[in-house]
């Protein structure tokens, strides 16, 4: 994990830093992951920590990946009054980087939708 904000900040793309360290949001359907299927784990890509396991992924036809649960532990919910509007932002337990919102509209039995920015997060193969 990178020591400190400059070397995070080196490590990443102005896009990249921006979503992950200035809450920004990716273009919808922008991100190399809003259509992905492999199987494996998705990692925060400042820290690696394990986020989401492909199996929660779906659909969601709104341009982000989107995922009806998170690993436990992972990730932090924090109340975001920005913007006008009341929702939940997600965060990296590990690293505190911003990944994306959570909203209750999921069309699984867990009712979520963990709404994430795709350059938030690392692949790994399974």
């Amino acid at each position: 994990m990178p020591k400190d904000e400059e070397e995070i900040k080196q490590m990443l793309t102005p896009e990249e830093y921006e979503v992950l360290r200035e809450k920004g949001t990716e273009a919808p359907f922008s991100g190399e992951y809003v259509h992905e299927k492999a199987d494996g784990t998705y990692e925060c890509k400042v820290c690696g920590n394990a986020l989401f396991d492909s199996s929660a992924k779906f659909d969601s036809g709104t341009g982000w990946p989107s995922f009806d649960s998170a690993l436990p532990g992972a990730i932090e919910q924090h109340r975001d009054s920005a913007h006008g509007m009341e929702r939940t932002e997600i965060t990296c337990a590990r690293c505190g980087s911003h990944l994306g919102h959570v909203f209750d509209d999921g069309p699984t039995t867990t009712g979520k939708r963990f709404c994430i920015n795709s350059v938030c997060l690392d692949l790994e193969e399974k």
